[in-house]
């Protein structure tokens, strides 16, 4: 048995051929009643399944060409819809010259079975038998019917657009309320921020004074009394003086921090290669008989604030000369990758090195990985960088490997017109 299966939704027509070919049904496929008479015409069919709701030609008017046709007017004819689904469509469909009806999705047991009383009924219909509707009354029918699924359809369209208008309304709505609460927060924060700045601010610099007459007083102490103090007790000053010094230390780095963060950007064009020269000339000037290894690459360029963005090489390089100095053949690189979609610069050393587990603690204030007994620092240093980065709409980021070095990767955002580079 070969059936012509008629749908113009392909996903339809692949469920049904699997279905009927499952079955040991042979298959043909059509996408509408036009190619559905152009198979008919080209082949032997012995049964139709069609649905109908179509583009260009419908179910109901091929099986009206069908039933005119001298040589398959006699062919089983089957609706198969997911649309036409009262009582007056099924109706509909009989006095078009239907031979069976069904809903989708039917069962491949429905669908043969259909097809088997389709084929019953097929044979002992009359040409023109009595009782079937006149044409004109059927084309009637037909049309009322149409009309009415047209009307249905449009009121449906009309109400989802309705309800997609609604969506949008609230969507927009949403979005406006959003936008407000991000602004409003955005000052919120922006606020505190600058707040915990001038706290901070503040602290620092009101500390400084008294420390400074706490580190005074111990030195007259330790002057006035100095053949009276035992050696416990000398150490015990000394123990003093030196945990107020680093309190100093700590102060000042607050305090450059948050001079860093309040400080104005003046962008121009900046030699950071002719910068990062100086800064290490600075180094070698420490400890001229330090053999360390510097390799710069010559005219890098860029384009921020030239005090701060010297303020992140003194970190950098000045880190990079610390933790490498128990190496005795120490390098420290400055360069600058290529091929990337913005410049990205690097400072590169074979020092300590660190476990990346705790990267994320690298940035943060007064936060070291290493003890002070091995390398000397506030852990302030890096903190200031990340912050002149971010200042100048950039990334920094950090690789490491124990004993074997680090490197940090920055960015300087796009604030750098390629032009005023070039004429640097």
């Amino acid at each position: 048995m070969k059936v012509l299966i008629v749908d113009d939704a392909p996903s339809n027509l692949k469920l049904l051929r699997a279905v009927l070919e499952a079955e040991g049904v042979e298959v043909a496929e059509a996408a509408d009643g036009v190619q559905a008479l152009e198979v008919l015409d080209h082949g032997t069919i012995d049964a139709i399944i069609s649905d109908i709701l179509m583009p260009r030609m419908d179910g109901c008017r091929l099986c009206q060409e069908v039933r005119k046709s001298d040589r398959w007017w006699k062919t089983p004819f089957v609706f198969y819809t997911g649309t036409y689904t009262s009582a007056s469509d099924e109706k509909l469909c009989h006095d078009l010259g239907g031979d069976k009806y069904l809903r989708k999705p039917a069962s491949a047991k429905a669908l043969l079975a259909a097809l088997k009383e389709a084929s019953q009924i097929a044979r002992n219909r009359p040409r023109n038998g009595p009782g079937l509707p006149s044409e004109s009354d059927v084309l009637k029918e037909y049309s009322a019917q149409l009309v009415a699924k047209l009307e249905e359809k449009n009121e449906e369209l009309a109400r989802r657009t309705e309800e997609l208008e609604l969506a949008r309304a609230d969507l927009e709505k949403t979005n406006r309320e959003l936008e407000s609460r991000v602004q409003q927060r955005t000052a919120e924060l922006k606020l505190s921020n600058q707040e915990l700045e001038s706290f901070s601010y503040s602290v620092s610099h009101d500390l400084r004074a008294p420390l400074r007459h706490i580190v005074s007083y111990i030195d007259l102490l330790a002057e006035n009394c100095a053949g009276q103090l035992s050696d416990v007790n000398r150490q015990h000053f000394e123990a003093i003086r030196i945990s107020a010094g680093r309190m100093t230390g700590m102060i000042n780095a607050l305090l450059e921090l948050a001079s860093v963060t309040r400080a104005k950007i003046r962008r121009r064009p900046v030699q950071l290669s002719a910068l990062a020269n100086e800064v290490c000339a600075e180094l070698r000037e420490s400890a001229p008989d330090r053999p360390v290894k510097m390799e710069i690459t010559p005219d890098l360029k860029a384009y921020g604030d030239e005090r701060l963005l010297r303020i992140v090489l003194v970190n950098l390089l000045g880190n990079a000369w610390k933790y490498s100095r128990k190496r005795t053949d120490a390098r420290i690189e400055f360069g600058k990758i290529t091929g990337l979609s913005e410049d990205t610069f690097y400072v590169r050393d074979n020092g300590a090195g660190f476990d990346m587990a705790y990267a994320d603690k690298l940035f943060g204030a007064f936060q070291r990985l290493h003890s002070e007994s091995e390398f000397e620092g506030l852990g302030i240093g890096l903190a200031t960088v990340k912050r002149i980065i971010q200042r100048h709409d950039g990334k920094i980021r950090a690789e490491s490997i124990p004993h074997q070095g680090s490197t940090f990767y920055f960015t300087l955002g796009e604030g750098a017109p390629h032009r005023a580079l070039a004429a640097a």
